[in-house]
């Protein structure tokens, strides 16, 4: 029974995503696709994003590097 679960669940997985593709194809020109479109990334912009990442980043190092000399110090 295991076996019949774990195949279905692989077949889904490997059929959905051509199933339920929700962006047009870029080189379809009659879709909005085509030359003369928009960059990749449509513009938007990457510093906020960028910033809010490496604080975070900053800020669980800063934990891990207190968490560390606690533990020495004990």
């Amino acid at each position: 029974m295991k076996n019949i679960i774990k195949k279905t669940v692989f077949a889904v997985m490997i059929v959905l995503p051509s199933l339920i593709m929700s962006q047009p194809q870029p080189w379809d020109p009659s879709i909005g696709g085509g030359e003369g479109g928009s960059p990749v990334g449509g513009g938007a912009p990457v510093g906020g994003g960028l910033l809010i990442l490496l604080s975070l980043a900053i800020g669980y190092g800063a934990r891990k590097l207190y968490d560390i000399r606690k533990k020495v110090m004990d």
